[in-house]
């Protein structure tokens, strides 16, 4: 999926807009014994709690694309009968009503979700008319010939108010406010089938964790049971091994600026070529990167094992994840350098009586703590 695809089914949650026809729900307390499960019309929720929902239910839909939306596809296995996909094509099309098959999902949460604390689980479901698009990406309502069909998961943290006081309007006084159980913004979730160019994929999923770092693999192992790529923090000191042990005693500021100015190309192109998707790394195309920034053949002659050691042979990256074109820094233990990344080319490494110096090349715009000099 794509942003402007998740943005589209977000824009469904609203007062004006929405048409969820059931929601579910399960209460879940920190033993891991369930307090509570509802089942009703969405319609027949008072007004006012149907925007505490929505809330919830856009949060789910509005994760980083490669951080915290993570795009998924079905392995094969999980597609045939009894597979996580099959299941999860049952819940769908129950509408949410079938108890029984709602209670052994709630199960499978239950069982693989880590997490110390109250918890809700919710589901609702919802059939959403697609409107045509003009050519100029205009949504014609009155050009709808498909639909999409499909349920959305969220598991928000349940948790107990804060103390204070609070105002008693009808005694004129202040007094120690009730403490409550208040649901929070989810920590988990996914969408499916998928929204995939403009339509339902019911071989992909969207999965949605709010913390980058913490992608609750087990849960999504027995719920998707789709194997998840490395996290974003994971990808970035992966590739970073990467470069370090491949290069091995080539790893100099030439050769790493290379691989920061081919990055910072590849990006760049992509990004003029409007390609929806995050741009995405494989091996294969580690292997052209490093290549092309002048690794020579002898440091790549180990690339293959190296890489599947550090990351996996199937493993790939976000450009977004290992690189940012916002930031270019150089640090020594006394020293930090940050140059506009576009500029890298500004600093270099030069022989000065006999010691190995970073040189800055610099212009007759010099501020010293705010303080214009002399060059």
């Amino acid at each position: 999926m794509i942003k402007p695809e998740l943005n589209e089914i977000k824009k469904q949650f609203t007062p004006r807009t929405c048409s969820v026809s059931r929601i579910a729900g399960c209460y879940v307390d920190g033993d891991k014994n369930v307090k509570m499960t509802f089942g009703e019309a969405f319609h027949s929720i008072p007004e006012e709690e149907t925007y505490k929902y929505f809330e919830i239910l856009r949060k789910a839909l509005s994760g980083q694309l490669g951080k915290t939306a993570l795009s998924l596809d079905f392995p094969t296995e999980a597609e045939a009968e009894g597979g996580t996909q099959e299941f999860l094509l049952r819940l769908r099309d129950s509408k949410l009503k079938d108890e029984a098959l709602l209670n052994e999902f709630y199960e499978r949460v239950i069982e693989t979700y880590d997490y110390v604390g109250n918890y809700l689980i919710l589901l609702v479901t919802d059939v959403y008319d697609i409107p045509g698009k003009t050519t100029d990406n205009i949504l014609n309502e009155d050009a709808s010939d498909l639909v999409y069909d499909y349920i959305l998961c969220t598991i928000c943290p349940v948790t107990l108010s804060k103390p204070g006081l609070s105002y008693d309007s009808d005694e004129n006084i202040f007094r120690n406010r009730i403490r409550d159980w208040v649901v929070e913004l989810p920590d988990a979730g996914f969408l499916f089938p998928a929204f995939n160019d403009r339509t339902a994929d019911i071989h992909g999923i969207m999965y949605y964790i709010k913390d980058s770092e913490e992608q609750h693999t087990e849960l999504a192992d027995r719920i998707i049971g789709v194997p998840l790529n490395l996290s974003a923090k994971t990808q970035k000191e992966t590739f970073r091994r990467l470069i370090e042990e491949t290069l091995g005693d080539n790893t100099d500021y030439e050769a790493v600026s290379n691989i920061h100015e081919n990055l910072t190309e590849m990006e760049t192109d992509h990004k003029n070529r409007e390609i929806a998707e995050p741009l995405t790394l494989d091996k294969q195309e580690v292997r052209k990167l490093f290549e092309r920034s002048g690794v020579d053949e002898e440091h790549m002659e180990n690339f293959d094992r190296i890489y599947d050691e550090e990351a996996g042979e199937e493993a790939s990256f976000f450009a977004g994840n290992i690189h940012n074109t916002r930031s270019y820094e150089v640090k020594t233990p006394d020293v930090v350098i940050k140059v506009n990344p576009e500029r890298s080319d500004l600093v270099r490494t030069e022989i000065i009586d006999g010691r190995k110096c970073l040189v800055i090349e610099i212009t007759d715009q010099v501020e010293v703590n705010g303080i214009g000099v002399r060059t």
